[in-house]
């Protein structure tokens, strides 16, 4: 595909969407593996619903995810301005040659005579209850006032919008790269609106126009916009744009887990996870939304999850670097039915990229806990840490949550184990087990394995029934990483004062 130019273009009406980033992925996926180039527009037309903030939120969110943005807002370049509300005059120069080749009106309805419509069309049970080519000569418009009576109600700065004038009966086709050919009856759309009152674009005015400015050659979006697509179809047409109309591709829609309906905040909010990238305070209402990044989930593990939410690559390989996404990513390969969003899977992901990273890279999430709490520790034995750690954990803070034993003894014990597993054996078998262990000059592994079958040997106690009481007193629970590791970790001294204090402390 030469000259690959895809656009990712969000409203600034609020926090991004998680299916935004997914989205933006995808446009970004297509233009590296064609060596093309990705965009970044700010379809700002709806100054009702604009919300301060949310365009630095866009662009943060994408830095954090790795979406890279070649051209655009924050970035620049030759088709600038990218933001529409700065982009009026174009959009009203091509609304006017819309009106001059008779593809388009001005309307001069009121609220109340479309609302008179609407009523007066339910009343007669119409199945076209619509500003359409059925009722546009019913109302007040340019193909029914005279030239002198619309030119006077402009001058006298009448409200007015510039409809498309849609043709009637007509079958309007395209092909989408996801979902074949789709064909619709011109007799099923209304004459949309493409300048507001307030001058304005709409959205079909505006991104027909910017993508056709811009040289979109692949307008990749959700499947809410495919009953759009034939009226963007027409305006190209009428523009005298046809052979140059990019190729479409409308994404599935993101699930709820159980897939029964789209995917909103509130049921994220009921599930108990985010829907939005990064924090988000709405400014109008002042609620606060965690986003992904705060709650511990990791940038490469999130795209690689979203990846998944449409597309597979047609092999059993899940883990997906971004280098090997751009490899192996195709249009074709997106799926036309939408896709259950399982937040457990997304922790799996997040797992997985935690587990392969080294030791080192690790211990990073440890540091800011241990400078909080104000604990030196070498930085080996945070690495150890980690790496006993790191087949538990699905996210960074649980390296602090789970780590926290091999910083501060336990001072309660779990009451159920203690009432099971506690007692005059178990107490007999620790106290040879200290003395044993304070004759090794090293603890590691096997030497602590060692010990302990020594001890069972002389006391007459099988390992196995002092594994737990012996993580109980160690750790004051009943699970965590592998006992071996804990006890070299914790080193000869601390193990041996946790043992006694546990001894001391819990009845017999």
């Amino acid at each position: 595909m030469k000259g690959v130019r895809v656009r990712f273009a969000p409203s600034p009406t609020g926090a991004l969407h998680i299916g935004g980033v997914r989205t933006a992925l995808y446009n970004f996926l297509l233009a590296r593996q064609q060596g093309g180039t990705m965009i970044l527009r700010i379809e700002d037309t709806d100054q009702n619903r604009f919300v301060p903030g949310a365009e630095n939120y866009i662009l943060e969110s994408l830095k954090w995810a790795g979406i890279e943005i070649d051209e655009g807002v924050g970035k620049g370049g030759p088709h600038a301005p990218y933001r529409q509300s700065e982009r009026k005059p174009i959009y009203q120069k091509y609304a006017k040659q819309l009106i001059d080749t008779g593809h388009a009106y001005y309307a001069f309805d009121t609220e109340e005579e479309l609302e008179a419509m609407r009523e007066r069309l339910k009343n007669q049970h119409s199945s076209e209850q619509q500003y359409g080519s059925g009722t546009r000569l019913q109302m007040k418009n340019s193909l029914t006032l005279t030239a002198e009576e619309v030119n006077k109600k402009i001058a006298d700065s009448k409200p007015y919008v510039i409809r498309l004038k849609v043709p009637a009966n007509e079958e309007i086709q395209l092909t989408d790269l996801i979902r074949g050919e789709v064909i619709v009856n011109s007799s099923q759309m209304d004459d949309k609106v493409l300048m507001k009152s307030d001058g304005m674009p709409t959205y079909h005015l505006a991104n027909v126009v910017d993508d056709y400015l811009m040289k979109i050659s692949h307008v990749i979006r959700g499947e809410e916009w495919l009953p759009s697509a034939p009226l963007h179809v027409l305006l190209y047409r009428f523009l005298g744009w046809e052979k140059e109309m990019p190729r479409f591709a409308h994404l599935p829609l993101l699930l709820k887990a159980d897939g029964n309906g789209k995917l909103s905040k509130r049921d994220a909010d009921k599930a108990g996870f985010p829907i939005f990238p990064l924090n988000w305070t709405d400014p109008r209402t002042n609620e606060f939304s965690k986003g992904f990044r705060e709650s511990g989930y990791l940038p490469e593990a999130l795209l690689n999850f979203l990846a998944f939410l449409g597309w597979n690559p047609g092999t059993e390989q899940e883990i997906f670097s971004m280098a090997q996404l751009i490899t192996s990513f195709s249009l074709e390969r997106i799926a036309k039915h939408g896709a259950r969003f399982d937040i457990q899977k997304a922790q799996w992901f997040n797992q997985q990229y935690l587990k392969a990273k080294p030791g080192a890279d690790l211990s990073k999430y440890l540091l800011p806990s241990l400078a909080h709490e104000k604990i030196n520790c070498p930085p080996e034995k945070i690495i150890k840490i980690c790496e006993a750690l790191r087949e538990r954990v699905s996210f960074p803070q649980d390296f602090w949550e789970q780590g926290k034993i091999f910083f501060f003894a336990p001072v309660s014990f779990d009451p159920q184990l203690v009432s099971k597993k506690w007692n005059a054996d178990v107490v007999k078998f620790l106290s040879q087990f200290i003395n044993h262990l304070e004759e090794l000059n090293l603890i590691e592994g096997n030497g602590v394995k060692q010990t302990i079958e020594k001890t069972a040997q002389t006391s007459g106690i099988a390992s196995e029934k002092i594994m737990q009481p012996l993580r109980l007193a160690l750790t004051g629970g009943a699970s965590g990483p592998d006992l071996m590791m804990i006890i070299e970790i914790l080193g000869k001294e601390e193990t041996i004062k946790r043992i006694k204090y546990a001894v001391a402390t819990l009845p017999v």
